[in-house]
């Protein structure tokens, strides 16, 4: 096989099984060259197959012969020929991570980010009328603009491409100018938010109407579209995905809830929020003029009658989708620097897939024989425990520097199933990556060289806290639950000695999770340095203890949830937990309990109960908007899946659920429904039958049930108002129909 540079931007495997690569230029442009390739395949036993050949591998495991296949319809007749041999294979894809690990080469090779051909996409379409959604299928439903802004060699442009009448001809004019200009620019990536759901999918509906080929990939080729599905977190996210051969779709919808996971603190994922949740926009752009905001509703009109905010509001959108990604990006662009893996791969797929590679990567050069994905069974996690309920003053946290890791490397074991030893070596070597990074990224002045340090050392600290959640996770090739149970018993081990021996120092300790400690302390509060030295010395070599934040205040409401302030003047409230922070929740609610948290930290003198009051006297006169009621929930269903369960008696039924069926279009599965209980009636007595889309409400006809909501106030203040005292139950004892003390 020929040498090939290291600088490889984008990659495509044709049905012949040549690679065509588009390499990076001294001048910032890309050119196209091929490579050979063989396909291969782990086999558990030989077979006999046509253009293949087949060796046997050193050492034990499940699969012990590795076959190569000349062309992709050679490697389908072997794997064909082992499944009617019943002999078990296992085969990486897609095929381009096939090439990445045989040749040992990484995407992008040294190539900084702001090195990337990047291009934000977002549309803007008509619909048949004000409140209806845009329908691809519908034949007027037109795309009224394709916003494209594209970066390359330190240069932003922006192309908003406009229709120019109400007809085919400007429609079917306006997709092929889309494809000219990807050829043109030739982006490495094409981001957008919701770009899978809606503005490729789009398109792709008009494309095919107006009989335009989406010819928007590298080589000549054109885009791909299959129903796929995403894990965050407990859901899974169903959406059409797209692939484009050479280039990567990123969808900036979808890293802001993966961002989310950890946190929680989001309480909505789409454009205009995020940007305001990351800083991108203020919060007060639509009354400064920093941003051109036009409802849904209301676009198509803003086309004919204000084209100015109608661009204005495009643009703004490519802003914002542009800055979501300068932000979330860069993280899986080290991934895909580090891992043999397309970028938009690494985007959409989880750590243990990732992680499997770079150990199959090490198997495969080796030639040694390796094991199928294990089953783990459950085993004692890490330690969790709560310890006060109120209000403390003068906390600290303290945090273990990558515990697990860090654990892992103390114990030295490999994986049982790890016949090559490279588990521990490898984890080794990347937390050595890590810290040279992170050491960069503090002494560096150049600010381009600073972000991209942060971004690897970034990259790194999450591969490296991945490789224990490796262990025992069901379905990893190399997982040892025995081994996982082992690194979290001693885990636990670890922090209770730490708590007994900061509560032995005069500490109050308030909230432990698995590496993490919170304690009130008046004493240390201006010496956490010295107070981090006594406890240290309960730790092995090898652990270290970091002090990793100072609190003017913390409410700690129940086991991992709580509410922190920051000590300076007009501090940051950060809050954690779905009980605190629930997206699910109805705005008027959140904003109650947004309010006791701002109240209780000492960062308001207006008290719930004042709001409470308010709220009381406007449901009572059905003055409240809908908008503060309604709640938003998640799919976790299709609503024609959910429509077909029902009908053959399924249950549970859900209010989310039959509100969207009431919705036209359908939303899918992963997305958000906001809806309204409307008064109870003979036979609807239940949420789900009373449940309507927010969208479509009527308070003529379909007004909604006050005394619903004003029920929800009464248990809110059950719920919290023990920390209010006395002013909560005074409140509680107004209630209508309030019989005695709610708590």
């Amino acid at each position: 096989m020929p040498e090939l540079t290291p600088t490889i931007c984008g990659l495509w495997i044709d049905d012949d099984g040549l690679a065509h690569l588009a390499l990076a230029q001294p001048d910032g442009t890309r050119a196209g060259q091929t490579a050979a390739f063989r396909l291969f395949a782990w086999l558990a036993a030989p077979v006999v197959a046509e253009h293949a050949t087949i060796e046997t591998l050193k050492g034990a495991g499940t699969f012990t012969q590795l076959a190569h296949a000349d062309s992709l319809a050679a490697c389908d007749a072997l794997l064909d020929a082992a499944k009617n041999a019943g002999v078990a294979t296992d085969a990486i894809r897609p095929l381009e991570n096939q090439f990445l690990l045989q040749t040992r080469q990484r995407l992008f090779g040294d190539l900084g980010f702001h090195q990337l051909r990047r291009c934000q996409l977002d549309i803007e379409t008509a619909s048949a009328g004000e409140g209806i959604f845009s329908d691809a299928a519908s034949a007027n439903d037109r795309v009224l603009a394709i916003g494209l802004q594209f970066t390359a060699n330190g240069k932003t442009r922006q192309h908003l491409l406009v229709l120019e009448e109400m007809s085919d001809a400007a429609e079917k004019k306006l997709l092929q100018q889309l494809n000219d200009m990807l050829a043109s620019e030739d982006p490495d990536t094409i981001e957008g938010h919701n770009i899978f759901k809606f503005d490729l999918d789009y398109l792709r509906q008009r494309a095919k109407r107006l009989k335009v080929p989406c010819a928007w990939g590298r080589f000549g080729q054109r885009a791909t579209f299959r129903n796929s599905r995403l894990k965050v977190a407990e859901r899974w996210l169903d959406f059409p995905r797209c692939d484009l051969p050479g280039r990567a779709v990123i969808d900036t919808y979808m890293l802001v809830q993966l961002h989310d996971i950890t946190t929680r603190e989001m309480t909505s994922y789409g454009l205009k929020e995020s940007a305001v949740f990351f800083g991108i926009t203020s919060e007060d752009a639509a009354e400064n003029g920093g941003r051109t905001y036009i409802e849904g509703a209301k676009i198509h009109a803003a086309w004919r009658e204000d084209r100015a905010a109608f661009l204005a509001y495009l643009e703004d959108d490519l802003r914002e989708t542009k800055g979501l990604a300068d932000l979330l990006l860069p993280t899986y662009f080290e991934q895909a620097r580090s891992f043999p893996i397309l970028l938009q791969d690494a985007a959409l797929r989880g750590t243990t897939t990732k992680i499997d590679l770079l150990f199959l990567e090490e198997y495969y050069h080796a030639r040694q024989a390796c094991s199928a994905p294990v089953d783990v069974p459950a085993f004692a996690g890490g330690y969790t425990r709560s310890f006060k309920e109120g209000v403390f003053k003068d906390v600290l946290h303290f945090d273990v520097a990558s515990l697990y890791p860090s654990l892992l490397l103390s114990i030295g074991q490999n994986p049982a199933s790890d016949t090559l030893g490279v588990f521990i070596p490898m984890l080794r070597r990347l937390r050595e990556y890590r810290l040279k990074y992170k050491q960069l990224a503090r002494s560096t002045e150049d600010e381009l060289l600073r972000a991209e340090y942060q971004a690897r050392q970034a990259s790194f600290k999450i591969l490296i806290n991945s490789f224990y959640g490796y262990l025992g996770f069901s379905g990893a090739r190399f997982g040892d639950g025995a081994l996982a149970a082992e690194v979290t018993r001693r885990g636990r081990d670890l922090l209770q000695a730490l708590i007994d021996k900061l509560a032995a120092g005069g500490c109050d300790i308030l909230e432990a999770d698995t590496d993490g400690i919170y304690l009130s302390s008046h004493e240390y509060f201006a010496r956490p340095a010295e107070l981090l030295a006594k406890a240290q010395a309960v730790l092995p070599e090898g652990i270290d203890l970091e002090h990793d934040g100072s609190y003017a205040a913390m409410f700690c409401y129940k086991s991992k949830n709580y509410a922190l302030i920051d000590e300076c003047t007009d501090g940051k409230i950060t809050i954690r937990g779905s009980a605190l922070r629930s997206r699910g929740i109805e705005p008027y609610l959140k904003k109650l309990t947004d309010t006791l948290i701002r109240y209780l930290l000492g960062a308001t003198d207006v008290s719930p109960v004042t709001l409470i009051e308010d709220y009381r006297k406007k449901l009572a006169a059905s003055e409240m908007p809908v908008a503060e009621l309604a709640k938003s929930e998640m799919l976790s269903q299709n609503p024609d899946a959910y429509e077909q369960f029902i009908a053959q008696g399924g249950k549970p039924r859900r209010a989310s659920a039959e509100a969207a069926l009431q919705m036209s279009p359908r939303p899918r599965m992963g997305e958000r429904v906001s809806y309204y209980i409307t008064a109870k009636a003979k036979g609807k007595t239940n949420d789900w039958q009373r449940a309507r889309p927010a969208g479509l409400f009527d308070a003529e006809k379909e007004p909604y049930a006050p005394e619903y909501y004003l029920e929800k106030i009464d248990d809110w203040l059950e719920r919290y108002g023990a920390f209010l005292g006395d002013e909560a139950k005074q409140c509680a004892a107004k209630a209508p129909g309030a019989q005695g003390e709610l708590f």
